[in-house]
């Protein structure tokens, strides 16, 4: 196939700029339009003209970066237009979370330095934990070395705050992007479309190139299953905990058959596998597809959701034991530090990629009824 349209933009035209480069790529994608069943990006490239910098800004939310189309194009390097979309689509994407973050700024550190920064959060948490657990706790299990009152007061702030600050993060999207009050249909696509990371299915379901360009692969898109259901299952132990502690009046610990427990550990073996295979898909994959400058911060949100969920099986192992308090501590410091960093971590991705399925759902209802 060849390019016979005349583009907007001159091709050569290069940009250091990540929305502007990624609009140039873009312009040229929706000339050419090869690519068009490869997943949700490419049908919302079609169904526009001219694209706004809100339009880029989605396009890069949307994009799951399987990195099939470019395997797939005839346009990259050392063709002139040395199209790379899923780079360019992953630095926009980074450069949104980064300047749509609350407070402005701790993105972009964590991004650059997210190794460091993770590791120093969590050994001077763990530290603290260490000193206060030397306080008289009066409860029982994990109670004796924390009292309960304490670590209320500890995580429910940790918990909600960064909460409120993706919550803003999320509005500030939601206004560039254009979108409008979405109705739950819109939601149930996105629910459905995320449930089944169908944007990781290469477009007939058969996988993407993620890992290797040379075949298509699944890999990734069950990874990615495991660490989603992983933390929904924890997410769910801990809520049923609290349940079972304030509602029905039967605090901690639980039993092995207790619907924490229940919930809690197959989660917890689902994060990590999910997480070692995710860290083990990125070592075969080709960086120079992925966001420029910002391995440290996405390696390291995936080792620390790893962390948390190994450190809490491990604690449960060690129920009984000397190992107890320390590991209470460095588990209680994972959680603590993956909950400071979630508005500014990769974990943000979760929250503007169902946001921006939610736009897309709304978008094609909105073009249906015009």
């Amino acid at each position: 196939m060849s390019l016979d349209v005349t583009l907007q933009t001159d091709p050569g035209a290069i940009s250091t700029d990540p929305v502007m480069e990624a609009r140039r790529q873009i312009e040229i994608c929706n000339a050419c339009r090869y690519c068009e069943g490869y997943c949700a990006v490419f049908p919302a490239i079609t169904r526009e003209k001219v694209f706004a910098d809100g339009d880029i800004t989605q396009l890069a939310n949307l994009c799951h970066n399987c990195r099939g189309c470019y395997y797939a194009c005839q346009y990259t390097a050392p063709h002139e237009f040395a199209l790379n979309l899923p780079r360019a689509l992953a630095a926009t994407r980074t450069d949104s979370w980064e300047r749509l973050a609350w407070p402005a700024g701790l993105a972009r550190t964590f991004q650059s330095h997210g190794s460091a920064l993770a590791v120093a959060l969590i050994v001077g948490a763990a530290l603290i934990f260490i000193a206060i657990a030397a306080l008289p706790g009066g409860g029982e299990g994990f109670y004796a070395y924390l009292g309960h009152n304490i670590m209320v007061a500890i995580f429910a702030p940790a918990f909600l705050l960064p909460l409120f600050a993706i919550a803003i993060s999320l509005r500030r999207y939601w206004i560039e992007v254009g979108g409008s009050r979405p109705l739950l249909s819109d939601f149930r696509s996105a629910v459905v479309a995320a449930g089944q990371m169908k944007n990781l299915s290469g477009g007939q379901d058969q996988g993407c190139n993620f890992e290797d360009g040379a075949r298509y692969t699944n890999a990734r898109r069950y990874a990615h299953h495991a660490v989603m259901y992983g933390f929904l299952l924890c997410f769910a132990s801990t809520s049923s905990a609290t349940i079972l502690h304030y509602v029905f009046d039967q605090p901690a610990p639980y039993g092995f058959f207790s619907i924490p427990k229940l919930l809690g550990i197959p989660g917890g073996l689902l994060l990590v596998v999910g997480c070692v295979a995710m860290l083990l898909l990125r070592s075969k994959a080709d960086p120079d597809l992925g966001t420029p400058g910002h391995q440290s911060g996405e390696v390291a949100f995936i080792w620390l959701l790893g962390f948390v969920a190994f450190s809490g099986l491990a604690l449960y192992a060690a129920t009984g034991t000397g190992a107890l308090g320390l590991m209470l501590a460095l588990h209680l410091g994972a959680v603590l530090t993956f909950f400071l960093l979630m508005p500014y971590s990769k974990m943000a991705h979760g929250f503007y990629r169902f946001a921006a399925l939610v736009r897309e759902a709304q978008d094609k209802r909105q073009r249906e009824i015009s």
